[in-house]
Order: C-alpha cells, then sequence, then structure tokens
C-alpha cells in the first residue's frame, strides 16, 4: 500500500534553521543543520534501497506559499503567506510503498528521532494511506 508521511513545521522553524531565534523556535547552529540533512538523508537512502521510497521533498518556508480560494462572489480570492492563523504546515513529505501500516510506522518513528536543537518543537510525523481507487473511500 502507498502511504503519504508527512513532517510539519512553522515560519519560525524556517527562520530557525536560517540562525533567527524565535520564542517559538531556537536558532539552529551550521553543525545542528547539517546533521539534520544527513539524518534526512540516510532515511531516504535506506528507502531508496528497500524499494520503498516512491517522492520525498522538503518543501519551500510557509512565507511562499500562496492560497487559492473560492469568494462568495464566485471569483477566485488569492492571498500570499504565511498566515497567522494557520499554526503548522507541512514541511516536507515521502510517498512510500509499504507492505504494511506497521512497517511505515517505523519509518515514522525513525523520522521523528531526527536531530535538532534542545528546545525545538516535537512535532508529530503524520502517516495518510493513498487510496488506490474510487471505492477505497
Amino acid at each position: 500500500m502507498k502511504y503519504l508521511v508527512m513532517v510539519q513545521g512553522t515560519q519560525a522553524d524556517y527562520e530557525a534553521m536560517r540562525g533567527k531565534a524565535s520564542a517559538q523556535a531556537p536558532a539552529w547552529s551550521e553543525q545542528e543543520l547539517q546533521a539534520m540533512y544527513a539524518y534526512m538523508g540516510a532515511i531516504n537512502n535506506d528507502l531508496s534501497e528497500t524499494g520503498e521510497l516512491i517522492d520525498g521533498q522538503g518543501l519551500a518556508e510557509p512565507a511562499q506559499t500562496r492560497l487559492v480560494a473560492l469568494g462568495k462572489d464566485g471569483k477566485a480570492v488569492i492571498t500570499d503567506g504565511p498566515y497567522s492563523e494557520t499554526k503548522e504546515l507541512m514541511a516536507g513529505y515521502w510517498v512510500l510503498e509499504c507492505a504494511s501500516l506497521e512497517r511505515v510506522t517505523e519509518i515514522a518513528e525513525r523520522v521523528t528521532r531526527c536531530p535538532c536543537p534542545e528546545g525545538a518543537t516535537d512535532y508529530p510525523v503524520v502517516i495518510r494511506p493513498i487510496l488506490d481507487g474510487a471505492g477505497d473511500i
């Protein structure tokens, strides 16, 4: 079965990775960033070797987000981010093909152990099965 595995973050987290601390997120050092990239790279390499990785990407910061909604008048309402009402957004994802929910849960648990600075928010890793056909709902 295919699964979408998502990691979350906020605009403050992206800024912290650039060295700008806030009340919500401690600043990352260059060594901490490199450790995080190496850890995630190792996960990607392992998933590629097992054949479970279909796709995986980090996403641009929320400040580069655009929201397109339908207004009451039927015309598109376009808003550029970040959105103060949004707490967390998807920061990255993997599309995996795994033999079981237990296997994808093992992978998500590994992702939760990614190194980060002391005091950084521990976001849950979200697993969503991907429906293969219209009858799967």
